[in-house]
């Protein structure tokens, strides 16, 4: 395994982060144990959850990922050898059921994180993520910004720090991250942070070979405030994987929930089928020209994967020993001129 710092701490993480938000929904409590015990034997360290999971949002599942880690934690008594993320839902109709008070007011994120931590069977949290904003802004699928006239939201990016800032001297988190966030999101906490408040460390955005779009505005912003990447769906939900480009195989994430959709659009499945190419000239599977993309990328500092069966966690896992040449980077960046970001 490689290893990398959350950016600003000596919190040391591994490049491969084990993402969850299956377990409770398509995998088991036995599958999810499982795949902790084998990731941490591969020397992986980091673990990526949410109040949210498990995927997709639904009042039956919800929490039980949190519930899957904690029975993990009280049954192995390893606590202290995982760096465990989890992350604070925004608003939203589709995570009405979570609690009454959704958002990022004191009382809501308070409640949010002890009902998580009970959940977790743990005392703290290592990094503690918003989901998703609470302003309306371009995320999960939207490139552009459009301008709201009727919005309601008022700049509260101080407030949201005192409340983060209150948790952590109390002992319950250590350090704070964001989730599909934009570069004025991302530098509006950093400029509160200048006063004393806690600072950003890591964003949790999609990153992959068919959504870069944090290259345009966010990456440059990760180089020179030392912020970290901490991509999610670098295989794009198993399209980046190839095992749809000739139907869509039973018991797959599409088959079973259609609604995700995101990145088999007509261009997204053109460029898969470009880059499939390139990994089949290069001697690589798909899914390692995929993940050791992204695993070199400089401004990353754990690769989120998440996996249903054990043969694509192993998978998963094993491409942190690929090391991708100029040349296939080249080959890459050629497609991705061509058809550049098809899946936002």
């Amino acid at each position: 395994m490689k290893y990398s710092t959350l950016p600003n701490t000596d919190i040391k993480v591994s490049k491969i982060c084990l993402g969850s938000m299956t377990w409770g929904q398509q995998n088991t409590e036995a599958e999810g144990h499982e795949q902790i015990d084998y990731a941490l034997d591969k020397g992986v360290n980091f673990i990526d959850t949410a109040e949210m999971y498990a995927v997709p949002a639904r009042p039956e599942t919800q929490g039980k990922t949190e519930e899957i880690i904690g029975t993990w934690f009280k049954k192995t008594g390893r606590r202290d050898e995982v760096v465990l993320a989890s992350k604070v839902a925004g608003p939203g109709e589709q995570v009405a059921h979570i609690r009454e008070n959704l958002g990022f007011s004191k009382a809501a994120m308070e409640d949010a994180l002890d009902k998580s931590l009970k959940r977790l069977q743990t005392d703290y949290i290592d990094l503690y993520q918003l989901h998703w904003p609470e302003r309306k802004t371009n995320f999960f699928g939207k490139r552009g910004f459009s301008a709201d006239a009727d919005e309601e939201w008022e700049d509260n990016f101080r407030e949201i720090l005192e409340h983060l800032d209150g948790f952590i001297k109390e002992g319950k988190i250590r350090q704070i991250g964001l989730s599909n966030e934009t570069p004025f999101g991302l530098m509006r906490f950093l400029e509160e942070s200048k006063s004393g408040l806690p600072r950003v460390s890591t964003v949790q955005n999609p990153y992959s070979l068919l959504n870069r779009k944090d290259e345009i505005g966010l990456t440059e912003i990760y180089h020179r405030e030392n912020v970290g990447l901490l991509p999610y769906s670098p295989l794009g939900m198993g399209t980046l994987s190839g095992k749809y480009l000739n139907g869509t195989p039973e018991n797959s994430r599409l088959a079973l929930f259609p609604q995700y959709k995101r990145y088999s659009n007509e261009q997204a499945v053109k460029a898969t089928r470009a880059y499939n190419e390139i990994a089949k000239k290069h001697n690589l599977s798909l899914t390692h020209l995929a993940l050791a993309f992204v695993n070199q990328q400089p401004f990353v500092t754990g690769n989120i994967i998440g996996a249903t069966t054990m043969e694509q966690l192993k998978e998963n896992i094993e491409s942190i020993n690929i090391e991708l040449s100029n040349e296939i980077f080249e080959e890459i960046n050629k497609v991705h001129e061509a058809i550049p970001n098809p899946a936002p």
